[in-house]
Order: C-alpha cells, then sequence, then structure tokens
C-alpha cells in the first residue's frame, strides 16, 4: 500500500481507535503499532510508518494531557465556588448539616471512601472535634438506609399512636 492521505487517515482513526480502548498504564508504543497492523493488514514497521504512528500516539497523548489540565481547573474552580457557601469543620469535612449544638451529619473521605457521619462533637482547645459516640456510613449503606427511610418513619407513627 502507498504512503497517501487516505492510508494515513485510516491508520490514525486505527490507532486512536486502540488508545481510547487501552490501559495507558499498560500499553506502549509498539504493541499499538503491532495491534494497528494487524487490524489494517500493513506493517507499520517501516521507518515511514512508525514515524507517523509515533507522530499520532503523541498527539493523542498530549491531548488527553491537556484535557485532564482543563478539566482538574474546572474540578478546581467549582471547588473554589462551592466552598464558599459550604462549612467544614475543623478536620476539613464538609458539614452538611447540625442536628444540634453537638451533633452533626458530615461528609467525609476516609482510605479513599465517602462516608456520611452522623457524630456527637466535643470541644477541645478551641476546636469541635468528633467523638467515637456516632456512625460512619459508606454510600452502600447510607443508600440502604435511605430506601428505608419511610419504613422508619411508619415505624415511629405506629409507636407514636400506641403512647396516645
Amino acid at each position: 500500500m502507498e504512503d497517501d492521505t487516505e492510508t494515513k487517515g485510516r491508520i490514525e482513526e486505527t490507532v486512536r481507535k486502540i488508545l481510547e480502548e487501552s490501559n495507558m498504564d499498560e500499553v506502549t508504543e509498539s504493541k499499538i503499532r503491532k495491534q494497528a497492523s494487524k487490524e489494517l493488514a500493513i506493517d507499520l514497521s517501516q521507518p515511514h510508518f512508525k514515524a507517523f504512528v509515533k507522530q499520532v500516539v503523541e498527539a493523542f497523548l498530549h491531548e488527553k494531557h491537556e484535557q485532564q489540565q482543563k478539566l482538574e481547573e474546572e474540578e478546581e474552580e467549582q471547588r473554589e465556588r462551592g466552598s464558599k457557601d459550604k462549612e467544614y469543620d475543623d478536620d476539613g469535612d464538609l458539614i452538611i448539616c447540625k442536628l444540634s449544638d453537638k451533633r452533626r451529619v458530615t461528609i467525609q473521605d476516609f482510605r479513599g471512601k465517602t462516608l456520611v457521619s452522623i457524630r456527637e462533637y466535643y470541644r477541645k482547645d478551641g476546636k469541635d472535634l468528633p467523638s467515637s459516640k456516632g456512625i460512619s456510613l459508606t454510600e452502600e449503606q447510607w443508600s440502604t438506609f435511605k430506601k428505608n427511610v419511610p419504613a422508619i418513619e411508619k415505624a415511629i407513627k405506629k409507636l407514636e399512636s400506641r403512647d396516645i
């Protein structure tokens, strides 16, 4: 096959598709070139094709890096905007609501997991600190709890009606 515009277009399309579907921590330029060679039935180990594939890979990586940077900048801007009207405790956990002077519902990150904490706080050295009195729920546990709130409310009403 010739080194024409149509061939280059097909190579670029195939290489980009392979890159999009690949684990970027494991893939190498050589693996991509070999897979594209197989899919296109073209020997891409020839120097001019090899250089072209390298160019496509570098352009792809550059675009992905720029997209990631832009995304991180947008997230940072959003955090800055959002943090102006959100309250955080002395540990940096987001306070969702205060149930009383000493009880709070917070969202925290613990070892990479998001937790909903309903906890009592105590004051020490001018800081509000979480006590061991309370519970921290994983997202899955929180979801299960939320689904059961109507049943809890129904049970409360049933108990209250007995007290009358």
